[in-house]
């Protein structure tokens, strides 16, 4: 279970650095704000697709995201 908080605190860390909102990056991965909000909770996982258009997104690794590494690259 420690992976969901290392991915949770990834994705409300780069939304936070990146000054969006949990709307707007919702919108920008065709997510809702609401759902962004549980991903950062802990609450929710998500899909590889939106695992994927978040590392695309934010420009940084999907091991990155999941905790696997601490270079973003």
């Amino acid at each position: 279970m420690e992976r969901k908080k290392d991915f949770a605190t990834r994705v409300y860390e780069l939304r936070v650095l990146n000054r969006m909102t949990q709307k707007e990056l919702g919108e920008a991965i065709g997510l809702s704000g609401k759902s962004i909000c549980t991903i950062e909770s802990g609450e929710r996982k998500t899909t590889i697709d939106k695992l994927v258009l978040l590392a695309k997104f934010f420009d940084v690794s999907t091991d990155y995201l999941l905790g696997l590494k601490d270079d973003p690259q």
